[in-house]
């Protein structure tokens, strides 16, 4: 009987073995510094960072991108080699790296700026392809086509495979891929824009079946002005918009719910309205039930320095009914920071948070208004040796949001993390940070 087991195991064993993913990333060298007693030190230098459950795995600087200052960044996974890549805006272009072994990351290069340098650029990936609009004068929409990057060794300066001038500057792009549609948050239909934001050309939409030849089919200044937005394939709780293609936009003061499944005819849903300093970005949860909201100046005073008592705060909208949107909790963390851009993946939020860092917060207890802070890793160390090109104390400079000029530009508030893409199969996350440039981290077993 014992000798009418051993074929059952084995069987059991292949069988394991065959549907077993072997990811290129399970085998990597050591991270770059490891994350002990809430410090990552990487050996041999005098960088180290504050951090929980999260080691650093590798690093980019901007003295390697050629550039002063980091801002957002975006992810790109390449279906046919499975190579993982971080693309991250500085102020001078938009730059590539292979990320696919986190501790030996590579540069490939750089797309310049499509006019003049500028501290805001935002790019999505859709079939692979980047979307890049920037606040940078007459810069319009720069298109590149992500597989030129496969096979390359060497780093090199890289030119746009489509330049749009329907429009000349933008802060932000947001694509819904279930739908194809790329949305231009921040556009004006008479360039240059307005410091009031009055001539912004609201839901300015894309369809993009034609990769290199992106069509217009949306362009409606009514719905005001959006300074980042998410679009979705609804599948929440209210029956009566599964399968709607919703539009949430954080817009300054408030947030708008539209419904743009009908291009030629958007339809405002509700608007959320709230105690706000400045709406800045906003990601729903995988169950579309709750919208995480950051408003980018609560924590900040009329001088624009942070409060003698701040917490990042993080305001959560129940859209159980969305035509009725409701406060649901804040949740306010012991960081005493600005939150900038967060995005859900599962029952995480991972929170980019100036000059906090990378936050990550467990979400799954959200309906019984229960979130708390499973790790962090913090980027930003102000008392860096410059001369290793790993940190760039920036002056007056512009910033985001507002009149760019000003207590806001000589905040020392605004250093730090930008923002963070945790999208990635093999688990590993990208920071940018303003200061330093690219960081990747990974969760500790």
């Amino acid at each position: 009987m014992i000798k009418n087991i051993f074929p059952i195991i084995l069987t059991i064993l292949l069988a394991s073995c065959e549907y077993e993913d072997f990811d290129d990333n399970k085998d990597v060298e050591s991270p770059l510094a490891t994350c002990v007693d809430g410090v990552a030190k990487i050996p041999g230098t005098d960088h180290e960072y504050s951090c929980l459950n999260y080691d650093l795995m590798g690093h980019v600087s901007l003295k390697e991108m050629d550039a002063e200052a980091g801002n957002d960044c975006w992810g790109w996974t390449d279906q046919t080699t499975g190579r993982e890549y971080a693309i991250m805006g500085v102020d001078n272009g938009t730059v590539f790296i292979d990320v696919t072994d986190p501790t030996n990351p590579v540069y490939l290069g750089k797309l310049p700026t499509a006019t003049v340098k500028s501290s805001w650029r935002d790019m999505k990936v859709y079939n692979d392809h980047v979307y890049i609009v920037s606040e940078a004068p007459d810069h319009g929409l720069q298109v590149f086509n992500l597989a030129k990057l496969r096979g390359l060794e060497s780093s090199i300066i890289f030119s746009a495979d489509y330049t749009s001038n329907q429009f000349g500057q933008a802060h932000n792009i947001a694509i819904n891929e279930d739908s194809g549609h790329a949305y231009i948050a921040g556009s004006c239909y008479d360039p240059p824009c307005k410091s009031d934001r009055s001539n912004s050309k609201g839901l300015y939409v894309f369809d993009l079946s034609n990769p290199l030849n992106p069509e217009v089919v949306t362009e409606l200044p009514s719905f005001g002005y959006s300074h980042d937005a998410q679009i979705v394939k609804y599948k929440g709780p209210d029956q009566d918009y599964v399968g709607k293609e919703i539009y949430i936009g954080s817009n300054e003061n408030k947030v708008d719910i539209v419904d743009v499944t009908n291009k030629s005819e958007p339809k405002l849903i509700s608007t959320f309205l709230y105690d706000h300093q400045y709406t800045h970005q906003s990601w729903l949860t995988d169950d579309h039930k709750y919208v995480l909201l950051g408003d980018e100046l609560d924590e900040l005073d009329s001088d624009y320095k942070l409060k003698v008592d701040a917490k990042t705060t993080t305001i959560i909208i129940d859209l159980s009914d969305l035509d009725d949107p409701q406060p649901h909790y804040n949740y306010e963390s012991e960081t005493k920071a600005i939150d900038h851009n967060g995005y859900v993946k599962g029952t995480e939020f991972f929170l980019a948070s100036y000059t906090a860092g990378l936050r990550v917060l467990d979400v799954l207890n959200i309906d019984q208004k229960s979130i708390s802070e499973k790790g962090f890793f913090n980027t930003f160390n102000d008392h860096h040796d410059h001369d290793h090109g790993s940190f760039n104390k920036l002056s007056t400079r512009q910033q985001d949001p507002g009149d760019h000029i000003g207590k806001k530009g000589e905040s020392e508030a605004f250093n730090g993390a930008w923002s963070v893409y945790p999208f990635f199969k093999s688990e590993n996350i990208i920071i940018s940070d303003i200061n330093s440039g690219l960081f990747i981290v990974k969760k500790q077993n």
